[in-house]
């Protein structure tokens, strides 16, 4: 027979389970490749506390972001870490945009997003944040700011303390189903499990293959750069300044971010990976980017959306095409108030056969392996609620 249960994966979504599992009395193992926690997506991305204004009424996204919200808040008050609730503006800068933020703002009062407030006067809009311009906007008060790293290092401490395990430098090489049990092997050891949960990230594609899962939907990386503003202009921004997202694509699009330590990002863009931990341009894999385009849904999606990824690739490598993105919002902006930053990330973008890039979280079973195969922005956000789901279907 098998012992507890293993997770793969030490990202948030992991370690929220794992946390889970361990106060409930489960014996859990988590096995993660690098040698710290929150190395990836976690660790990576703009540390906003989503409220659920942009997902489809139902779905799990919007479900799982609202009660993730609440768990998280409580989570971080409890632990001391913070929790800044410094409010996020969806504006559309034009009269174009203004069909789609009626949109958001349906969604936003479908998913119970708190004191939501719909913003068509430029003097509201200005006493919120006085330097952005334009027609419309919607207001999220309650949007926070937080530290994901210190929060996913606090979960794990909880974990320890139930007495669960968190094994570093553990990166899984096969996992094997038999009756009773699931054996799963890292480069230097061996363990066996009543039942396996894979939270693997970027790699979850590559995981689920190794249990004969299908191989849609596939991992599509896409890098997201930050530049930040100079610290003297900072005040330019006072909580979040969010564009109105293309309908088309999951990327909510180039934003301002006053993070939680009081810096103002700015970013990030979404362009296509060569490799699955493509950080930068420079880091490349054959292996990952041939994968991607020999997949069934590389042609239909380049055919679709090749204006996006040209406009993207562009402003990516050419400074004043970022700039412009951003000034549409502040055109007080000037390009000198940004700083480019080492700061990237990837994103696991979940795509199918038919090139569709898919939206909501997405998790398979086979045996005694469940596959978190999808779980892209609000997971972090959503983490302990994920967590919660995951338990229940067990």
């Amino acid at each position: 027979m098998g012992n507890g249960t293993g997770v793969i994966g030490g990202g948030i979504v992991g370690i929220a389970l794992a946390r889970a599992l361990a106060q409930r009395g489960d014996e859990v193992t988590v096995l993660e490749k690098e040698q710290r926690l929150a190395a990836h997506q976690t660790g990576h991305n703009s540390g906003v506390v989503h409220a659920g204004l942009y997902y489809a009424p139902g779905s799990l996204k919007a479900t799982l972001c609202a009660a993730g919200r609440a768990q998280l808040r409580e989570f971080c008050q409890e632990k001391g870490l913070p929790y800044r609730e410094v409010g996020k503006l969806v504006i559309a800068v034009d009269e174009a945009e203004v069909a789609a933020l009626d949109e958001i703002e349906r969604r936003s009062r479908a998913n119970g997003v708190p004191d939501l407030e719909r913003i068509d006067d430029s003097g509201r809009l200005a006493e919120i944040e006085p330097h952005a311009r334009g027609v419309a906007a919607v207001h999220s008060p309650h949007t926070a700011a937080v530290d994901y790293t210190s929060i996913t290092e606090a979960m794990a401490q909880d974990v320890r303390a139930a007495g669960g395990s968190i094994l570093l430098g553990h990166e899984v090489t096969a996992i094997t189903a038999e009756p009773g049990r699931v054996r799963v092997r890292t480069a230097g050891s061996e363990h066996t499990f009543d039942r396996v949960i894979v939270c693997a990230g970027l790699h979850s594609d590559v995981v689920a293959r190794f249990v004969g899962a299908d191989p849609s939907p596939k991992i599509l990386p896409f890098r997201g750069e930050y530049w930040a503003l100079r610290p003297e202009r900072t005040d330019l921004v006072r909580g979040m300044i969010y564009p109105v997202p293309d309908p088309r694509f999951p990327f909510l699009g180039v934003h301002f971010t006053r993070g939680v330590y009081d810096d103002v990002h700015v970013g990030p863009n979404a362009v296509p990976a060569l490799a699955r931990e493509g950080y930068s341009w420079r880091r490349i894999s054959v292996k990952d980017t041939w994968d991607s385009l020999r997949w069934p849904g590389a042609a239909p999606l380049a055919r679709q959306h090749w204006r996006m990824g040209i406009d993207e690739i562009s402003a990516s490598v050419l400074k004043p095409r970022y700039f412009r993105k951003a000034q549409r919002f502040i055109p007080e902006l000037k390009m000198s108030d940004l700083r480019r930053t080492s700061t990237a990330g990837v994103r696991a973008q979940a795509w199918g056969r038919g090139g569709e890039l898919l939206d909501d979280f997405a998790i398979d079973k086979v045996g005694a392996v469940t596959l978190v195969r999808n779980a892209p922005s609000p997971a972090a956000t959503s983490s302990l609620a994920i967590a919660d789901h995951l338990v229940a279907q067990l």
